[in-house]
């Protein structure tokens, strides 16, 4: 390892990524662990340093306070405790105290060194991946996004063309967007890509199904089947690469905290997977897994592509999903990202997109009475993803945006602004 770690245990805190985050800012990088692991676990991680228990408020499970393996206490890495009074340790604190007790920790007690930086970062990632991979292949599913692009651009880096990587368009995907993929990361990247259109598979799949955790939960099974079968026409496969990173599995809840909601490359894996897992940007937030992309030397334009979730537009066309309400929202939303990016828009707002309810509104078209889809337009702001605040749009750039997908969307009759930041809401609606 070219870096030291400093490993927090996750007792019931609301508060691990806040913990997290000002350990790296320190320049040291850090690992959340769930509260039971055990000594082999811990022993078997690289270059640890020191270990803080995080407590907190969701510490009670089942009527049950959890804690840590009283071995950890006997293994010889320097424990401090956060909200965790039975802690047996010497150093326990109410709460977080502030950045001069944490460096007091990290460089005084653990002896760490601020050697964490995306090249280290990398270069770990690149010995991990080889040596869990050896000589088999991998495969990958590569949307085109930020995080699969990232992870595309280093398992490349660490195994070269034992990597395949497979687009999936699933008939979720925005307008064009299979298109682009393919034009750019086969023509362009020359990568080892299979395509694959399954849209009516998928859409077959989610007729009538109007919760969305089952619509998730649908499209991630079907994902890793897709695979499964593309992998069957392979040699050598015995992995599955993806691009989870630490706010999907945060948000797929842990053994202290409740799911927020199921993310495809978390909540969504069959029991029977044949694959082993291959997640090396698991520990990282949003804004980090950008600055490895720019460290990989991925163009620009890619790294800092708007997010969009795994099961696409199937979060976005709420409740049972239709295939008129669905190119309704392409089209919609196509023309909310031209708008976007004409008015220089796009390189500030961190996610902007549409969702269409499942219901329709009275509206006045050609003189007469009608009913069409109402559009909701969301931008959000946020560095991490785990909070978001409201991009406050201009009234004439949004009044342009109505016209226009009022005019070129005929079953559209109604365009709406959402203001909720996270939390209350979610940056996606389900």
């Amino acid at each position: 390892m070219k870096q030291d770690l400093i490993v927090i245990l996750d007792l019931g805190s609301t508060e691990n990524t806040v913990v997290a985050r000002q350990i790296r800012d320190m320049g040291v990088y850090s690992e959340i662990h769930p509260h039971d692991i055990t000594v082999a676990q811990l022993n078997a991680l690289n270059n640890v340093k020191g270990i803080i228990l995080n407590g907190g408020e969701n510490r009670v499970v089942d009527g049950v306070a959890v804690d840590v393996d009283p071995a950890i206490y006997e293994c010889g890495y320097p424990v401090i405790a956060i909200d965790h009074p039975t802690a047996k340790c010497e150093q326990k604190f109410d709460k977080l105290p502030d950045d001069a007790t944490m460096k007091s920790f990290l460089f005084d007690t653990c002896k760490a060194e601020a050697n964490w930086n995306m090249k280290n970062f990398i270069a770990d990632q690149v010995d991990l991946i080889r040596k869990q991979v050896g000589d088999k292949k991998v495969l990958l599913a590569l949307s085109g996004g930020v995080d699969s692009s990232v992870v595309a651009a280093l398992l490349i880096k660490a195994i070269g063309k034992q990597l395949v990587c497979v687009h999936v368009n699933h008939g979720l995907m925005r307008k064009n967007e299979s298109e682009n993929v393919i034009e750019v990361f086969k023509n362009q990247l020359d990568a080892n890509l299979i395509y694959v259109d399954a849209t009516d598979r998928f859409l077959d799949k989610l007729a009538g199904v109007a919760d969305p955790e089952q619509k998730r939960k649908i499209i991630g099974g079907e994902f890793i089947r897709v695979f499964e079968e593309e992998a069957r026409k392979l040699e050598g496969i015995d992995f599955l690469g993806q691009g989870t990173i630490y706010p999907d599995i945060i948000e797929s809840g842990t053994k202290t905290a409740k799911a927020v909601k199921s993310h495809h490359n978390v909540g969504g894996l069959p029991e029977d997977l044949q694959f082993g897992l291959v997640e090396p940007l698991a520990q990282l937030f949003k804004d980090e897994v950008r600055a490895c992309g720019v460290e990989l030397g991925l163009p620009a334009e890619m790294v800092y592509r708007q997010p969009f979730p795994g099961p696409g537009l199937g979060v976005r066309c709420l409740g049972a999903i239709t295939r008129d309400r669905l190119n309704a929202l392409r089209e919609a939303d196509a023309i909310l990202r031209e708008e976007f990016a004409k008015a220089g828009l796009d390189k500030k707002v961190w996610q902007y997109f549409t969702v269409i309810p499942d219901f329709k509104a009275v509206g006045v078209r050609d003189n007469a009475r009608s009913m069409g889809y109402m559009v909701v337009i969301r931008a959000v702001n946020t560095i991490d993803a785990m909070t978001a605040t409201i991009e406050r749009l201009d009234y004439d750039f949004l009044e342009k945006v109505v016209d226009r997908i009022t005019t070129e969307v005929p079953s559209v009759n109604r365009v709406c602004y959402e203001l909720t930041k996270k939390p209350v809401a979610t940056i996606e609606f389900e």
